[in-house]
């Protein structure tokens, strides 16, 4: 580099000839007018191409590198194994030339993941009111005590980038719907245009290029809702880049530390509220405000809110010979006259409604149990039984679900049950409920035991008191003296002749 400094300022600068410069430099003539007529301001040495005794295996050794790479760092091959392995199959070079071709592969490799392996991406904007994007994440909480796993869902407007992050046990159908209709509760209405990756609650098969073959009730619930799905390309998150940051935002904001709470629903409550909060503490970013100052402005292009999907998943079950049916581990009861008999079960997030014959037959409180190391368990609802136990009173005494009889009728079966034909009483009683108000019933049974007579015709004069609205148990009335009796009544049964015909030969009026 020196000298060919001192070659450019002898020819340039001091205006040598290049016999002078060969004279002062020693070099010769051919090299200096090389170096001159090349124009070159740094030398440049060429390396020739040698043979490497590595060649031959050169792609067998990068193979396996990208396969050692994919695994864990105690079960990697070391560059010595490998250099064995390739002596194995005849290489005959080096340890070094191996070691030093695993060094250059990586390098190359860290080289390509930090520039175009990273990819490259076009800034996206949307107008007011087009689009919102969906996603789903896994986090956890403290319910009731105890820390559980919850899936995550999170909509985000793609223009005000409004937000709302809401808890669900589960990541199914009827958690979807229902996570849409309070995303577009809380954010005032519904854009345009929705954007998903490929979620299998939402499409059920993957085609080439965008064609996607939507499941039937996802594509429902946007047809009501009056917007157009429309799917990322696999593994492309970047397409849906505002609701992913969403993602990773909310963990320091929302779930550390922790929060607990006494169920999901508090949750669910809690995480509303504290979205709205952030709305006013975050700036945009990109338009001037925080983000409820242009969510505030985008309201007027949101399609107005329509009624609540029905957001179901139907399916079909037959009841058992014991009036039950079966859904996730656990079973629920039906009233009696469908044993034996299909019915459809519809599953909401939170309830379970059994329909049959165009009929709402019964309703359950859903139980989600997360861990398969719980028993399953049984929700009954006597009522459901009473049929039964109109032909079969006996079952009173052991039957499951009458355990979860409330205290009053509990109190009085323990009564009954003493005596011969209670069971059948008892029965009677309990049938009551299905023509009357079970409050109704409820009360005249509290009010037969506390005036201390437990019987089947004290309990219905009580119920048609109730009914009919006339006081039981009013104050005591206190007589007037004007009403006093003056003359005691005196038994005579000589009265009874009168009742006989006063004809002679006349028979008794019997």
């Amino acid at each position: 580099m020196g000298l060919l400094n001192i070659i450019r300022r002898m020819a340039l600068r001091e205006k040598l000839s290049i016999r002078e410069i060969r004279r002062r430099t020693g070099l010769s003539r051919n090299t200096i007018a090389k170096y001159l007529n090349a124009g070159t301001i740094e030398p440049k040495f060429t390396t020739p191409d040698r043979p490497s005794k590595l060649d031959p295996f050169a792609e067998k050794l990068a193979s396996w590198l990208k396969t050692e790479g994919g695994k864990s760092r105690k079960q990697r091959r070391s560059a010595k194994q490998l250099h064995a392995d390739l002596v194995a199959l005849g290489y005959t070079g080096s340890y070094n030339r191996v070691a030093a071709f695993a060094r250059e592969w990586r390098i190359d490799r860290q080289r390509e993941q930090q520039t175009t392996g990273r990819g490259t991406f076009v800034p996206l904007t949307f107008r007011p009111g087009e689009a919102f994007q969906f996603d789903w994440s896994e986090d956890h909480a403290i319910l009731g005590g105890e820390r559980t796993k919850l899936q995550v869902a999170h909509i985000k407007l793609s223009h005000s980038r409004a937000f709302l992050v809401r808890a669900y046990l589960l990541q199914t159908h009827e958690m979807l719907f229902d996570a849409h209709w309070h995303g577009f509760r809380v954010l005032g209405g519904v854009p345009g245009r929705g954007i998903y990756d490929n979620m299998k609650t939402a499409v059920d098969r993957v085609g080439r290029g965008k064609e996607r073959r939507v499941n039937a009730r996802f594509l429902a619930m946007a047809n009501h809702y009056v917007f157009e799905p429309e799917f990322c390309n696999p593994a492309s998150g970047w397409e849906k880049g505002q609701v992913e940051k969403n993602v990773q935002d909310a963990r320091p904001r929302l779930w550390q530390p922790m929060p607990s709470f006494p169920d999901l629903a508090a949750l669910n409550g809690w995480l509303e509220q504290r979205c709205l909060e952030l709305w006013h503490e975050i700036p945009h970013g990109t338009l001037p405000g925080t983000v409820a100052d242009v969510w505030a402005q985008e309201q007027a292009a949101l399609m107005p809110l329509p009624p609540a999907f029905d957001g179901f998943v139907e399916q079909s079950k037959r009841v058992s010979p014991t009036c039950l049916i079966s859904f996730e581990r656990n079973r629920y009861s039906v009233p009696a006259s469908f044993a034996n008999r299909p019915v459809s079960l519809r599953v909401y997030p939170d309830r379970l409604v059994v329909a049959a014959e165009g009929q709402i037959l019964c309703e359950h409180r859903r139980l989600i149990q997360r861990s398969h190391q719980l028993p399953p368990r049984t929700i009954y609802d006597w009522r459901h039984y009473l049929a039964v136990l109109q032909r079969k009173p006996g079952a009173l005494r052991n039957g499951a679900p009458f355990t979860e009889l409330p205290p009053a009728f509990r109190q009085l079966q323990d009564l009954m049950l003493r005596r011969p034909g209670g069971d059948r009483e008892m029965v009677d009683i309990l049938a009551l409920v299905l023509q009357h108000d079970e409050q109704a019933v409820l009360c005249a049974v509290e009010l037969a035991l506390d005036a201390g007579v437990p019987t089947k015709a004290h309990v219905l004069n009580l119920l048609h008191r109730l009914v009919d609205g006339k006081t039981t148990g009013g104050p005591p009335i206190d007589t007037p003296q004007a009403l006093a009796l003056r003359r005691e009544p005196r038994a005579d049964v000589e009265r009874y002749d009168g009742l006989r015909a006063r004809v002679a030969g006349g028979r008794h009026a019997s």
